[in-house]
């Protein structure tokens, strides 16, 4: 024991020396090119005190950022799997990951799946609850802070296996309660078997697409409208795995909803008075006044949203972790990043994979931009 503290004082002091000479030699170094350059002596100073101060954060962020990331670009043109040492391999990686890897396929199938129907669904359940929490009513802060609530609770292993007894398919609290509604309101079990046959068909078509093999969709449409016991089979059936996935995601949409507070906050009130005495009603006023005006926040919320749907792991990897026959239609392509990465130790493959994402998150945002001038409107 005593052995462990000196060599974590060893380390600490270690660290507290290098970040003092990397400081002096950052400054020092700085001072010599502006030396260079001609700057006078009280100029000379003035550099070498600013790089001094900023040369934690500088050296910091060359070796924990900048140098990770050209190494990453290097394995990924390598055949790199622990403990054996790198061969270059040039762009073998990329071509593989591209061309025959057929589980990267449907894990950036299932993602896109993701990003299509699970965003959408985050922006609009943020946009009404944003809507109805702007109204001025008692306890308005008590309603903010519970819908607020799953962002501060996070995504962590312990709320999500939580999730995981919730959707439970026989005794999980999410369908008691739809087996509750569905005998006090008969017609609410009605939209529940449309609601099932409508996601079970989706995603047997989807799953269709991704093998080439339809005769999952033809069950469904065989069996037609499911039965009026029926309840979503969430983490028991694959049509239903991206389903769960979807619904932690509008669960955590909280922050989404503060951005569309923002925004609908900074909307003046004559706006809706003056929409008012001319007749149009609250439809008209929400289509032409609020949504052209918070139309940066959607922009903002889509982007954010995107990034974070194209890099979704954590719901997965615990709602997955226990079923490896259904994984694979929940897959998403940092879940394979890491199971490529850790599990089977390809680090050349995983960081060809971490590249791959980064260059579809650059072009999905970058396509976004340039349609942004189409129907984003900024105050001028």
């Amino acid at each position: 024991m005593p052995g462990a503290y000196l060599y974590t004082l060893l380390w600490a002091g270690g660290t507290v020396l290098f970040i003092i000479g990397s400081s002096i030699a950052t400054g020092a170094l700085a001072r010599l090119i502006v030396r260079w350059r001609g700057w006078s002596r009280i100029r000379q100073q003035d550099v070498f005190a600013g790089y001094a101060f900023a040369a934690p954060w500088i050296v910091g962020f060359v070796i924990f950022v900048v140098a990770p990331t050209l190494a990453s670009l290097y394995w990924s043109l390598t055949s790199y799997r622990l403990p054996n040492p790198p061969v270059f391999i040039g762009l073998a990686n990329y071509a593989k990951l591209l061309f025959r890897d057929a589980d990267f396929r449907a894990a950036l199938l299932n993602t896109l799946y993701l990003t299509l129907f699970g965003l959408p669904a985050q922006l609009i359940v943020a946009l009404i609850l944003a809507l109805m929490l702007n109204q001025r009513v008692r306890g308005e802060g008590l309603y903010r802070a519970a819908f607020y609530m799953p962002v501060f609770l996070g995504t962590n292993a312990a709320v999500l296996l939580s999730w995981v007894f919730m959707l439970n398919a026989n005794t999980g609290f999410l369908n008691q309660m739809l087996r509750l509604l569905g005998r006090i309101f008969p017609p609410f079990q009605e939209l529940l078997r449309l609601f099932i046959f409508l996601v079970e068909s989706t995603n047997a078509a989807f799953i269709g697409i991704q093998t080439g093999n339809f005769t999952l969709l033809q069950r469904v449409w065989h069996a037609g409208l499911p039965g009026p016991e029926r309840v979503p089979l969430w983490l028991e059936n694959p049509l239903w795995l991206k389903a769960s996935i979807i619904l932690l995601m509008v669960w955590s949409c909280g922050t989404m909803m503060l951005i569309y507070l923002a925004a609908l906050n900074s909307i003046p009130r004559e706006f809706y008075e003056a929409a008012q005495v001319d007749g149009a009603g609250p439809w008209q006023r929400f289509r032409h006044i609020t949504l052209p005006l918070i139309s940066p926040a959607i922009f903002y919320n889509l982007i954010i949203g995107m990034i974070a749907t194209l890099q979704l792991f954590e719901q997965p990897y615990v709602l997955l972790r226990d079923r490896p026959t259904l994984a694979q239609a929940g897959h998403t392509v940092v879940y394979y990043l890491w199971r490529a990465t850790f599990r089977f130790n390809e680090i050349g493959y995983g960081a060809a994979i971490s590249w791959t994402l980064t260059v579809l998150i650059l072009i999905v945002t970058l396509i976004q931009f340039r349609l942004e001038r189409r129907w984003v409107h900024y105050e001028t």
